[in-house]
């Protein structure tokens, strides 16, 4: 009959090679994913996405999941979406959104988005999506922003940001060129002079060679 110890000791090894797996398959938990904020214009409708990710395909029997709404992190949650026993999203009504809320997303790839229509500056808070996907032991979560603006910022002019990046760019090269130029001529400058600075030492030598010639000779 084994000891515990010896039983403790030949379930290391197993331990071990589970923590491994799941290190390696880089999945250890659920994760809820969610913009930190969205920008949307009074009137208009808005796609607010939340999707998720597990270890575990999705059990409809045991899966659970609520958006939730709240003014700030500091007020009450209301809840207005549930993920009912029949199996399907359920818009919960309430003197807040009415019939404005839809679900927008695909449970079998784990969206869960809904969409607000007609929307209002009091929609403007912090919508929560909860979802606890058995047999993950954690229940994973996002909250998002939703601001109510009465114009939209203007998008970005793409062209002006490449003008300048070609201008830029075209400068840099002119530059490059510039220098490698200057550097050419500079060196064949110097290939030049040295033959020129050689046969002014080469004249000045032939003199002093005569002389010395010339006083052996007396």
């Amino acid at each position: 009959m084994s000891s515990p110890a010896q039983e403790r000791s030949s379930a290391a090894p197993l331990l071990g090679a589970v923590l491994l797996l799941v290190s390696l398959s880089g999945c250890a938990s659920m994760d809820v994913l969610v913009p930190s904020f969205i920008n949307a214009l009074n009137g208009s409708s808005v796609k607010i996405p939340c999707t998720f990710t597990s270890c575990y395909k999705m059990d409809l029997n045991t899966f659970i999941m609520n958006w939730t709404y709240q003014e700030t992190y500091n007020d009450t949650k209301e809840m207005f979406m549930i993920f009912s026993k029949r199996k399907e999203m359920v818009t919960l009504r309430t003197d807040r959104f009415g019939e404005r809320v839809m679900f927008a997303g695909n449970l079998e790839k784990n969206d869960l988005s809904i969409t607000l229509s007609d929307i209002q500056v009091e929609d403007m808070g912090i919508y929560n999506c909860y979802v606890m996907n058995f047999p993950d032991r954690t229940e994973g979560y996002g909250s998002i922003q939703l601001n109510v603006v009465t114009e939209l910022p203007p998008p970005r002019d793409s062209t002006i940001a490449v003008a300048i990046g070609a201008s830029v760019g075209g400068a840099l090269a002119l530059l490059i060129l510039s220098m490698v130029v200057l550097k050419c001529l500079r060196r064949h400058k110097k290939q030049e002079l040295i033959p020129e600075e050689k046969m002014e030492e080469e004249g000045k030598l032939d003199p002093e060679g005569v002389a010395e010639e010339g006083t052996k000779q007396q």
